[in-house]
């Protein structure tokens, strides 16, 4: 039950604004048709139900989408900037940078075969850093520091500073722990 009421308001909120029933929306490296008369959302990569999370997502990504997205401001922000951000940067932390810590410390390197997973970018930040466009228009940039005989490696998640005019700070949280787990 926990998702019945986010996805239900959703879909009334996307119903009152939409022009059409049926829509395609890329994600991450997946296509997913949205038909909100049957308040169904599909993975076209295995044409299963997208999972109640995702939809959730979804549904808030398109509704910004039509309304109109605000520009990208090409200015990266990280979690701890966003409304609440600060408070819940610890589950942040643990559930997103670290995961990517454990997975690319080692080898930062091998962050960069993402580059042809999805549709993302290296750029020159950090040892090692990738900018991921998880929806259009909505880039997330990973970077990564390589360790030492002082520390260890580390890891970061920014977003462009537009993402709080799209996304709550919730949404936001469990789009990167998306990206992470599809990483």
């Amino acid at each position: 039950m926990g998702y019945e009421v986010a996805l239900t308001k959703a879909y009334s909120d996307l119903k009152a604004i939409a022009e059409k029933d049926l829509y395609s929306i890329r994600f991450l490296g997946d296509e997913y048709e949205m038909d909100l008369e049957k308040k169904r959302i599909l993975s076209l990569s295995c044409n299963i139900p997208a999972p109640a999370y995702i939809s959730i997502l979804l549904l808030h990504y398109l509704k910004k989408r039509l309304a109109g997205l605000p520009a990208l401001r090409n200015e990266w922000i990280a979690f701890q900037q966003l409304i609440g951000g600060q408070g819940y940067y610890p589950a942040f932390k643990k559930r997103a940078i670290d995961r990517i810590v454990r997975k690319y410390g080692e080898k930062p390197d091998a962050i960069l075969g993402l580059l042809e997973r999805f549709k993302a970018k290296r750029v020159q930040l950090a040892d090692i850093s990738i900018v991921i466009e998880v929806f259009d228009d909505i880039p997330i940039l990973i970077e990564l520091w390589k360790g030492d005989d002082e520390f260890g490696p580390s890891a970061d998640i920014l977003f462009d500073k537009n993402i709080d005019d799209i996304f709550c700070t919730e949404d936001v949280a469990v789009l990167a722990e998306s990206l992470v787990s599809s990483i």
